[in-house]
């Protein structure tokens, strides 16, 4: 059996419980339980400093969305957090102009910061 990704509460739980409130906040209540379960199937690649999105599922870049999909923009305190969403299932969270996010435990072969401003990557001890 193939290592599935790792879930995205265990690398970066406080953004998850931040999307869990602002959804509920935004009365998202099956995609604030959603959101609990998404996987870190990679990070957006796209080099911009500003940008620390995680993709969820994979999917041929550049191709759109099609049937069902729907952009659920949150309101947080800094920066911005958008969802992609296909049929009430979470394909891509967006992460924008917020400060580096540090990863939590150990996660085989992936860096312990995502992007931010500074776009540097952090060696932390496992």
């Amino acid at each position: 059996m193939e290592d599935e990704p790792p879930l995205v509460r265990e690398v970066f739980p406080e953004l998850v419980a931040e999307l869990v409130r602002l959804l509920e906040e935004e009365g998202e209540h099956w995609l604030a339980i959603c959101v609990w379960d998404v996987r870190m199937v990679g990070e957006c690649g796209c080099g911009d400093g500003f940008c620390q999105s995680i993709r969820t599922v994979d999917r041929p870049q550049g191709q759109p969305y099609g049937p069902g999909y729907r952009c659920v923009p949150l309101v947080p305190a800094q920066g911005d957090l958008i969802l992609d969403v296909v049929d009430g299932r979470i394909m891509y969270i967006e992460i924008l102009s917020r400060p580096p996010m540090r990863r939590r435990g150990a996660v085989a072969g992936v860096a312990d910061s995502v992007g931010g401003a500074s776009g540097q990557q952090l060696d932390l001890p496992a």
